[in-house]
């Protein structure tokens, strides 16, 4: 017990001096179950975005792909992870989602396998992307399919967008530019 009190103190006070959780710090894995390490991305601003196939919002995949096609590179990209937490929109396996993905919307950007974006079995990625005092940033909540969060490139929350505003919105097309 006096081991594990100390290893926690450590952690606590690691996290004090060194600061908040980055992004990089998260290891995933993508839509084929291969380990995708986060830090990879040093340098580049990320669009992270939980995706449904059965969604009014799909078409969002378009918009996406469009976005990744344009700006995407050394500077930018984006992340999609699917996610069954809003009406059951995505049911599918990820060999299911990655063939509706390349078949439907022609997706190139990464996709990573199904998590939990809300809820007791929430992914420790959307822990920290939800909660302030993992992100230093700000608290929010998914509130559907397709809301976007904006990481720039030293691995920081900057926003969240609203899953109905649209990928192309100037919004996010002008935070990539900046």
């Amino acid at each position: 017990m006096k081991r594990l009190a100390m290893i926690f103190s450590l952690i606590l006070i690691s996290t004090i001096v060194f600061g908040q959780q980055s992004f990089y710090d998260f290891k995933v894995k993508d839509i084929d179950g291969k380990d995708f390490d986060l830090s990879s991305l040093k340098g580049k601003k990320v669009l992270v975005v939980n995706t449904a196939s059965k969604c009014g919002l799909t078409p969002q995949y378009k918009q996406l792909e469009s976005l990744f096609e344009t700006y995407g590179g050394d500077k930018f990209t984006i992340i999609g992870f699917p996610a069954n937490n809003f009406a059951s929109q995505e049911p599918g396996s990820n060999k299911e989602i990655a063939e509706f993905c390349e078949k439907n919307y022609g997706v190139k950007f990464k996709m990573m396998s199904k998590i939990s974006v809300k809820g007791d079995d929430m992914d420790p990625l959307y822990q920290w992307l939800t909660s302030k005092s993992k992100n230093g940033v700000m608290d929010s909540e998914v509130k559907w399919n397709f809301q976007k969060y904006l990481i720039d490139e030293n691995g920081k929350l900057v926003d969240v967008v609203d899953p109905k505003i649209k990928p192309d919105d100037e919004k996010i097309v002008g935070w990539i530019k900046k």
